[in-house]
């Protein structure tokens, strides 16, 4: 069951501190961009992952083409994808022992989430940290 109640999305997003956002854009009209700025600006180590960007630059960090090529440890992957492009970055996450996934909202694998969490990852489904942070009143790495 997705993590998806308040305090579970509360006592996630103060915990994490790195989070690779796969499927970033370089396209600032693009939700992926403007979640990855907001972030940014609440504290957040964000690391752009996307194949066809891998080595340029996104809103001052280098982007990656897969999660394992992250050269730092991520606490958190948060998910922009179609959803029947997911399995591959839920394995990768499993493998990489990333320990949350957030699913962008729409961004729905039942079965993807139910064998994330099989392996121990926290998972949320079918939210948006950037909507959830104000409304919960969470405290960021910059308001920590």
């Amino acid at each position: 069951m997705p993590a998806n109640s308040p305090d579970q999305m509360r006592q996630l997003l103060e915990r994490v501190r790195t989070i690779a956002l796969v499927g970033a854009s370089e396209k600032t009209n693009r939700p992926s961009h403007e979640v990855m700025e907001y972030l940014q600006q609440q504290g957040y180590r964000m690391i752009p992952v996307n194949p066809r960007l891998a080595g340029q630059q996104v809103l001052g960090e280098t982007v990656y083409a897969d999660l394992a090529s992250v050269p730092v440890p991520v606490d958190m992957a948060e998910l922009f994808l179609a959803p029947e492009r997911t399995d591959a970055i839920i394995d990768q996450a499993i493998e990489l022992n990333i320990p949350a996934l957030w699913l962008q909202i729409g961004v729905i694998n039942e079965t993807g989430a139910a064998r994330a969490e099989a392996a121990g990852l926290t998972v949320v489904m079918d939210h948006c940290p950037k909507q959830e942070i104000p409304k919960l009143g969470i405290n960021t790495p910059a308001r920590a």
